[in-house]
């Protein structure tokens, strides 16, 4: 039996291009998909690595796999007028949209070292997200039948979602995640429908809070709740 690493290697890769960061995931998942398929074959069972990447994107949006075409509103001239661009890519969920000052990020984990099923790994995900939100003072939650974290969900006239999730898992390893809306351009939001969902707003704890947030204090209460929440041990590249 492979012994389980509850070791997790953040990076911060900063602002970075969706397809550079696209890739880059791409290359630490099949890291850990080719270490499992190894201890498959041997009798010496090796841990296997999990990562967590932090970054920021300039704008673009990305369609899943599930995705509509027509929850993007705006065609691609005006998508280049806004300096954008539109990824399909092999995650879940339907479109959002990714820009500076959002906090992107990518666990790339081997969900056999933490015990956790694919539901319960998005659970535990959206936990992570309401537990930071609650270090800056906001109260969020899930909303039945919509993955992400929301902010008033008993008042539909007034539930807007803070956080947008998207993950794809093979082998029971993960990759995409999450993208929390700290100091963003909401107005990016106007040109979609976010996750497919009508009628629901979308803001940000700069909204909220009414003041621009330091993304650094973000970044450590994200890893402090990914710590508690998963029990990990994260340690920095």
């Amino acid at each position: 039996m492979t012994a389980l690493n509850k070791k997790v290697t953040l990076q911060d890769i900063g602002l970075i291009d969706y397809q550079k960061a696209w890739d880059y995931q791409e290359t630490l998942f099949q890291k850990v998909v080719d270490a499992k398929q190894a201890n498959r074959k041997s009798e010496e069972k090796k841990p296997t690595p999990n990562y967590l990447l932090y970054c920021q994107h300039p704008h673009v949006y990305t369609l899943g796999k599930s995705g509509k075409e027509a929850n993007l509103l705006i065609n691609e001239e005006f998508l280049k007028s806004k300096g954008a661009t539109l990824y399909r890519i092999n995650r879940g969920g339907d479109i959002t949209y990714h820009g500076p000052g959002q906090v992107v990020g990518y666990p790339i984990l081997d969900l056999d070292n933490f015990g956790v099923s694919i539901k319960s790994y998005i659970y535990k995900l959206e936990e992570v997200i309401i537990n930071t939100l609650s270090d800056f003072g906001i109260v969020a939650e899930r909303s039945e039948g919509a993955t992400g974290v929301w902010l008033d969900t008993d008042n539909p006239a007034k539930s807007r979602k803070i956080c947008a999730m998207g993950v794809r898992t093979s082998h029971w390893v993960s990759m995409h995640g999450f993208a929390l809306n700290v100091n963003t351009d909401l107005d990016y939001f106007n040109y979609i429908v976010p996750c497919g969902i009508p009628g629901k707003g979308v803001t940000s704890l700069q909204k909220e809070l009414g003041k621009v947030i330091d993304i650094d204090q973000v970044h450590e209460s994200l890893t402090a709740a990914f710590e508690n929440v998963f029990g990990m041990e994260i340690g920095k590249a």
